[in-house]
């Protein structure tokens, strides 16, 4: 069970860690320094240079050579650029580069910075057969046990300030649940955004979905999840496919950000990739919020030193 302190901390967090390939920073930095802004957190850039990473450089002899040295530069110039115009805004950043397998340095930082939330984009591509987040982002998502926010190439910001912001929970009505609206409450307060909790009936339901039983319980959660001075929360059950109803609400309400799961597993340990969470990282128009419960402490231990041997 995830502590109220937690959530908190999650939903206005001190310190988000921003996860870049280099090439994905213009699209990224811009969701950062919203983020960052808003509750006044600091910003981590961080780069890891894999063993196989190149600059496509050509000697004499047409054979590609890995320039150590020019690559380190390139990044660091890179980082130090976004961070000036982090420092700008008066938001505190820092640049960070490592040497290693992208995910564990990733994983690793998030601890040793105690991040409250990762940054990462996703290369995602979709067609009617085969669906990819990158490999990167799919191992952050399964090793990390703080939110991680994924930014899709289709996430934009939305063109209108002025409009009111939504978040978006979308809810299976487990048990973890409550805890997960929770922290959506939360984070939607500190977005100042209204709250829609979510959940998707089989598609065969005859009764109006927020006369089922279902519909009931969301109102329930509604109820529970909210606080004096919380947001506005609507509870919206409707009957159809999940990810459909899930992307086209999002798409309707103009969702600033959808927030999915409350879990003890890794985001994607039992989700194949024609699962509903997976297909919504993958075609979402705004950033999308996976929550995690952290683990029991002898489990974690176990994973971080599996981790360590690899």
């Amino acid at each position: 069970m995830m502590p109220d302190s937690l959530t908190s901390q999650w939903a206005r967090p001190t310190t988000i860690l921003v996860a870049t390939d280099l090439s994905d920073l213009n699209h990224l930095m811009p969701f950062a320094l919203e983020q960052a802004s808003e509750a006044g957190a600091r910003l981590l850039l961080l780069h890891v240079l894999s063993t196989t990473e190149a600059n496509n450089n050509i000697d004499g002899t047409t054979i590609p050579y890995f320039d150590a040295s020019g690559t380190l530069n390139l990044a660091e110039q890179m980082l130090q650029s976004w961070c000036e115009a982090a420092v700008q805004r008066g938001i505190r950043c820092d640049g960070l580069l490592r040497e290693g397998h992208p995910a564990y340095q990733i994983a690793g930082a998030a601890r040793l910075f105690h991040a409250d939330r990762v940054l990462i984009g996703t290369r995602s591509q979709h067609t009617q057969d085969k669906m990819r987040l990158g490999s990167v982002a799919e191992q952050v998502l399964r090793s990390v046990y703080a939110p991680v926010i994924t930014v899709g190439p289709d996430a934009h910001l939305p063109v209108d300030a002025g409009e009111d912001r939504v978040v978006l929970y979308a809810t299976t009505l487990r048990e973890a649940s409550r805890q997960g609206a929770s922290f959506a409450c939360q984070a939607a307060a500190a977005l100042k955004a209204r709250l829609v909790l979510l959940h998707v009936l089989d598609p065969d339901s005859t009764m109006a979905p927020m006369e089922t039983a279902a519909g009931r319980e969301l109102r329930q959660l509604a109820g529970d999840a909210r606080d004096p001075g919380s947001p506005a929360i609507e509870p919206v059950a409707v009957c159809g496919n999940p990810t459909i109803e899930i992307l086209a609400t999002a798409a309707e309400r103009k969702a600033s950000m959808i927030v999915l799961g409350a879990s003890h597993q890794p985001a994607f340990e039992s989700i194949a990739r024609d699962r509903t969470a997976y297909r919504v990282l993958a075609c979402a128009r705004c950033p999308v919020l996976t929550l995690h419960a952290p683990l029991p402490a002898a489990e974690e231990d176990n994973r971080e030193t599996a981790a360590a041997h690899q």
